[in-house]
């Protein structure tokens, strides 16, 4: 997707919103939070909306989610001590994949931050294999968040 399109982004674009506390170790030597942290942050947002939404039980399920693809479009540095609303939104969903949207805000401005994006792979637990019935068990939860243009 365009970076162009991406900048444009509003909180309203996304279904689901997590607020994070920025920590001073979050900052890197640049005065601005670290890459890594908004990889651990799209993670975040992510896995809780599957464990309150979908049902999802990470540590006890027998399909988990591996992330085989991601990446982030930076637009804007956010650094501590900003609160940050994460905004998350499914933009793909397939048999056994599906490709989430992540919005950063910071709390108070209306520009966009970050776009992020992950996709991940629903596999059998122990056999690391797509599960026959793919991502059915969680459909419906993904549903309530999925972007209006997505493919299904």
């Amino acid at each position: 997707m365009a970076q162009e399109e991406l900048k444009k982004r509003k909180r309203s674009d996304y279904k689901f919103h997590l607020e994070y506390r920025t920590r001073w170790s979050d900052n890197d030597m640049y005065d601005h939070m670290n890459n890594s942290i908004y990889y651990f942050l799209f993670d975040s947002i992510v896995n809780t909306y599957l464990i309150a939404h979908c049902s999802l039980d990470p540590p006890t399920s027998s399909q988990i989610g591996l992330v085989v693809h991601s990446h982030c479009d930076y637009f804007a540095p956010v650094g501590f001590p900003a609160v940050v609303d994460l905004a998350l939104r499914v933009n793909k969903l397939g048999k056994s994949s599906v490709t989430y949207e992540i919005g950063v805000f910071e709390r108070g401005k209306e520009q966009v931050k970050a776009v992020g994006e992950c996709v991940y792979v629903f596999v059998d637990r122990e056999t690391r294999k797509p599960m026959a019935e793919g991502i059915e068990p969680l459909k419906e939860g993904l549903g309530k968040v999925i972007a209006e243009k997505a493919h299904i």
